[in-house]
């Protein structure tokens, strides 16, 4: 039974009984797969990762990225979306230009396969809140990751034949707080970027 599609944070499954094709990662350039990191406190000086403080308190340096990763974050976002809407023409160029790499733009591959191959498409769109930083890492490789309430309400899976729902099975809400994971990597054209390589969470928002 196919998952539902990355974009998705809610558990539902889809009921058709088909088998999603099959998308190897790669850790090249436009779409980096990089380890988890462990998220430091704010009272351990030594660490390279600074957390959200009770009252923000970002450098300027900090500041710019968060910036930077959130503005890539909404375009991948979006890019993903407009995938999803279209799959047909939807390719995976676009998609890492415009910010999705990782784990990330590997799911969403096999979700576009397997929308292409089962003749369905989204239609509707998913509500982001304004996503808010986590945490803020500059050295080594840069890492942002951002917090934000994605509702996925409006969201409806259609066949393309007939524009009908495809049968959905029990979910756990269609509103859940993610963490989206961006990292600062080179680019199918060389140029430094922010890119999506990971968004979970379940908990309700």
């Amino acid at each position: 039974m196919p998952r539902r599609p990355a974009f998705l944070p809610a558990t539902a499954a889809l009921c058709a009984l088909t088998a999603l094709a099959a998308c190897q990662g790669s850790p090249e350039a436009g779409h980096p797969n990089t380890p988890s990191t462990t998220t430091a406190t704010t009272d351990a000086p030594t660490s390279p990762v600074s957390t959200t403080p009770s009252t923000p308190t970002w450098s300027a340096e900090e500041e710019a990225a968060i910036s930077a990763a959130t503005a890539r974050y909404l375009a991948a976002r979006r890019a993903t979306e407009l995938a999803m809407q279209n799959p047909a023409k939807s390719n995976r160029a676009t998609l890492e230009r415009t910010g999705n790499g990782g784990q990330w733009l590997t799911d969403i591959i096999d979700d576009l396969t397997s929308y292409r191959d089962n003749g369905w498409y989204q239609s509707g769109s998913v509500k982001l809140s304004p996503p808010s930083p986590k945490s803020v890492r500059l050295t080594g490789e840069p890492e942002v990751t951002l917090t934000t309430c994605v509702d996925s309400s409006a969201v409806i899976i259609r066949y393309q034949s007939t524009k009908k729902p495809v049968p959905l099975g029990p979910d756990n809400g269609s509103r859940h707080l993610t963490q989206a994971r961006m990292v600062l990597a080179s680019g199918t054209d060389g140029k430094k970027a922010w890119f999506l390589i990971d968004e979970s969470g379940d908990a309700k928002c």
